[in-house]
């Protein structure tokens, strides 16, 4: 694999994602989030992309190894904690048992770290090392939106589909753009196991829902082009 990731690092992280979604997809379809199988599927998913990074010493280059200095230029990502909160906008909701929905946490937790890692991480990276980097954002973060049309495989409807991929599209945009400027994965990896955790704990409330998408879209945008002005991390493209 470390050849491979050395000689083709695009087609390494094209590798992974599909891996990713294969393995994942059907665990979450058969066993549910709520399952000790789909935490046990990912569990080794994320072991085996943390023995990679730390046995090539690809911490730095990911910066998994350290927290953005000097955050107040990035409004202390203020604008994105907030919208981390929003599938919590209309209320929350403690599901029986509550063994299940932490076991659900847990695996949501897993969910930011592993996708954070091979989309931001593995395949942004390589392509801002190979080429243009506006293309490398472009890509990373559609990529990352347009990859969630897999949900439909494990029973999730196609409404509820449409509305994620647009909006997981912004978030894509959002983890690029700190990640590109930042120099850090982690406020990203923090922030995107927030938001699918607070999904495990949230109220089914349609209009909140929509309420949600909108305000991820505008003030997604203004965060972004409020990060366009910023110097990009001196790790981008190693």
């Amino acid at each position: 694999m470390y050849r491979l990731y050395q000689k083709k690092e695009i087609l390494f992280a094209i590798l992974w994602i599909v891996i990713y979604c294969v393995l994942i997809t059907p665990l979450k379809g058969v066993y549910g989030n709520e399952s000790i199988v789909m935490l046990a599927g990912l569990a080794a998913v994320a072991a085996c992309l943390t023995c990679f990074v730390k046995r090539y010493h690809l911490e730095e280059k990911y910066g998994l190894n350290r927290w953005p200095e000097d955050t107040k230029r990035f409004l202390y990502f203020i604008p994105m904690w907030i919208l981390t909160t929003g599938n919590l906008w209309g209320g929350i909701h403690i599901k029986d048992p509550f063994s299940a929905q932490l076991t659900a946490a847990l695996s949501m937790c897993l969910i930011g770290y592993i996708e954070e890692l091979i989309f931001r991480g593995f395949l942004f990276q390589a392509m801002a090392g190979d080429g243009s980097l506006t293309t490398a954002v472009i890509v990373a973060s559609a990529t990352f939106g347009i990859g969630h049309i897999v949900n439909l495989f494990s029973g999730q409807s196609t409404l509820e589909t449409a509305f994620q991929v647009p909006f997981a599209i912004v978030w894509g945009f959002i983890f690029t753009m700190v990640f590109l400027k930042s120099g850090s994965l982690l406020p990203g990896i923090l922030a995107h196991a927030l938001i699918d955790v607070f999904a495990e704990f949230s109220t089914d409330n349609p209009i909140m829902g929509y309420v949600y998408i909108a305000a991820a879209i505008l003030i997604g945008i203004a965060y972004c082009l409020y990060l366009k002005r910023l110097p990009n991390s001196e790790i981008i493209g190693r």
